[in-house]
């Protein structure tokens, strides 16, 4: 499986991570027929390093533009500062418990320059990596 970003939505992602250092950046992509349509940088609820929520609200809005347009949630990203680009213990778990399996999870990580930014699946608890495609 591939995931394909356009650049602008990559930057976008790794500016969102580095304002937001030390604590943990979030968003989502919308989708259409697997090509991305919108970007949301969202508020990190939990305001930590170790943890990510999308504030309550912004998520309610997101879900109701996404429902309205008919979009799917194609991906789901937040940082790491200071460990890889790959998802956590704690982030499989918060996946688990969302029960959102269906999407991407873009993770970038801040540990090292240029910034390392990494998809993967998370299914039944099982991590996969995918690939990432940047366009243009």
């Amino acid at each position: 499986m591939t995931l394909t970003l356009p650049h602008e939505y990559v930057e976008q992602i790794v500016a969102h991570a580095r304002r937001e250092a030390p604590n943990e950046c979030c968003g989502i992509v919308a989708g259409k027929d697997g090509a991305a349509v919108k970007l949301w940088q969202a508020t990190n609820a939990e305001h930590s390093p170790y943890r990510y929520s999308i504030e309550g609200k912004e998520l309610l809005q997101i879900m109701r533009e996404l429902q309205e347009n008919d979009w799917e949630m194609l991906a789901v990203y937040h940082s790491h500062t200071h460990t890889p680009a790959y998802p956590s213990p704690t982030d499989r778990r918060q996946v688990m418990l969302s029960g959102w399996d269906q999407p991407y999870y873009v993770l970038v990580s801040l540990e090292q320059e240029p910034p390392d930014v990494r998809a993967y699946t998370i299914r039944d608890g099982a991590i996969a990596e995918q690939r990432l495609l940047v366009a243009g």
